[in-house]
């Protein structure tokens, strides 16, 4: 799944249009949308975007041991 897809999807289970998403992120729709269908939010962005939505962003390699970083 690509991170345009998750933000989207997201967005959607939590009940927010992308446009207060955006707002509530304090950027414009139309640069949401841009850095959306890019795929260039950063992973501090990704981690507002999930607190917005009463989330948490999870980025982490995990190895087949169990052992994540």
């Amino acid at each position: 799944m690509t991170v345009e897809q998750q933000i989207k999807a997201a967005a959607g289970y939590a009940g927010m249009s992308q446009a207060a998403l955006a707002r509530a992120v304090g950027t414009t729709a139309s640069n949401f949308n841009q850095k959306l269908k890019r795929g260039t939010f950063t992973r501090e962005e990704l981690e507002q975007i999930a607190g917005t939505l009463g989330a948490e962003f999870v980025f982490r390699f995990e190895f087949p041991d169990g052992t994540k970083i």
